[in-house]
């Protein structure tokens, strides 16, 4: 499919707000030319009131956005007043749409895709669902498929094949007063999945076809990209933090001292060595006078070995159900915080049989070291995402296109245009 993005202006001040489960960070860049961005401000804060990808208390999710962005704009020495924001994939349904309109033999222009837009909107949808993403992913004249760029060509009918991205119209709603609450607009929402692989994927990757794995704190969300596109999102309700709450129930130790022992001594595969390598525990209750338990260390990773075996078998029954298990190809991508337990990768490998590499995110040059790692994947690629206009509005006329999110553009211009 051809890319014709339309950039930012040069100097323009762009913001993003990742809202996960276990952290909030709000990355700040200016606009240094159509293909760079330089990072002026970062701001992370440990999340509040989000479990699982979803707000459960909108005043500790607003305080904790607040504290975030306000540390990112001290850094910039920027007031922001809009952001681009995420929405977990554990809130949306991914499924593709084909439409068709009449043209009666004249040639394609931009009214033509317009009306097959207008027809996708008319598509019954289950409950209370709002578009979030609506990505072409091919066009037919006349039945014929592989067309790239259908303005200009003659046909009796024309044929939109879209990716469609519904969510829940409350979860959208919730996330946009808890951000406006943090005195900000929501300048456009885009799936997690989605701006992760914007930010990590290479170019080959996403034509010759790959799966986006983002290991996150309370979900991990998998994309699918063909063909320069993303064509399937998904989710499973499994994430780091349940690794740290099975290290605590299994070691007897609190939230806190098992993400620390997990971060540090955690792995996915036992060594040989781990038999005779002995960890400090502290216990739940024990007064510091007695001291740690010691654990060998291949009995902290036959707790988290099973925890990352399911959710990478969950992850492989996703893909297979969605069809797309064969169309990705043979490679993988792995980001997100929890990505980076050492053997996670060989462990992805050996269960997807698929060729796995880590990532991070490389599209978001000048980060700092702290802030560049793969768990900052996803707010990186809200910087991309907002930078350039998504290539999922390719169809709609330029006077038609505003600089927002597919959510902006995409909800906001078939409401007030069709």
């Amino acid at each position: 499919m051809p890319k014709r993005p339309r950039h930012r202006p040069r100097g323009s001040i762009l913001a993003a707000i990742d809202v996960g489960s276990t952290k909030i960070a709000c990355f700040i860049a200016r606009v240094e030319d159509e293909d760079r961005l330089q990072p002026i401000g970062i701001g992370h804060q440990l999340s509040q009131g989000v479990k699982a990808g979803a707000i459960v208390d909108m005043e500790a999710a607003t305080a904790a956005i607040a504290q975030a962005v306000n540390a990112a704009e001290q850094m910039a020495g920027e007031t922001i007043r809009e952001a681009m924001v995420n929405l977990s994939a554990a809130h949306v349904e991914s499924h593709p749409l084909t439409v068709e309109v009449a043209i009666s033999g004249h040639q394609v222009g931009d009214l033509d895709l317009r009306r097959a837009l207008a027809s996708a909107r008319q598509v019954e949808r289950p409950g209370e669902t709002e578009i979030v993403h609506a990505i072409p992913v091919g066009y037919a004249i006349d039945g014929m498929r592989g067309i790239e760029e259908p303005r200009g060509m003659f046909g009796q009918t024309l044929g939109v094949q879209l990716h469609a991205i519904a969510a829940n119209a409350g979860a959208v709603r919730t996330m946009g007063v808890c951000v406006a609450d943090a005195h900000l607009n929501v300048e456009g929402i885009c799936v997690g999945p989605y701006a992760s692989g914007l930010a990590t994927l290479v170019d080959d990757e996403m034509d010759l076809g790959c799966v986006l794995i983002d290991m996150g704190g309370g979900t991990t969300e998998i994309g699918v990209f063909v063909e320069g596109v993303c064509v399937h999102v998904d989710c499973v309700p499994v994430g780091g933090a349940h690794v740290t709450r099975d290290v605590a129930s299994g070691l007897s130790t609190s939230l806190t001292h098992a993400e620390r022992i997990k971060t540090l001594y955690g792995a996915a595969f036992a060594s040989a060595a781990d038999e005779r390598e002995l960890i400090d525990v502290p216990q739940i209750g024990d007064a510091e006078s007695h001291g740690p338990n010691h654990l060998p260390r291949s009995f902290l990773t036959s707790i988290i070995q099973p925890r990352l075996e399911e959710t990478f078998e969950m992850v492989r029954g996703k893909l297979e159900a969605s069809g797309f298990h064969a169309a990705a190809g043979r490679r993988v991508v792995l980001t997100g915080g929890a990505s980076q337990l050492a053997g996670v990768r060989e462990l992805a490998q050996l269960i997807l049989d698929k060729q796995v590499r880590l990532a991070r995110p490389f599209r978001i040059p000048g980060l700092a070291e702290n802030a560049a790692g793969p768990a900052f994947a996803t707010a990186a690629g809200l910087l991309r995402f907002a930078a350039r206009m998504p290539d999922d509005l390719k169809s709609l006329p330029a006077a038609q296109q505003a600089p927002t999110s597919l959510f902006g553009k995409v909800g906001h211009w078939l409401r007030e245009n069709l």
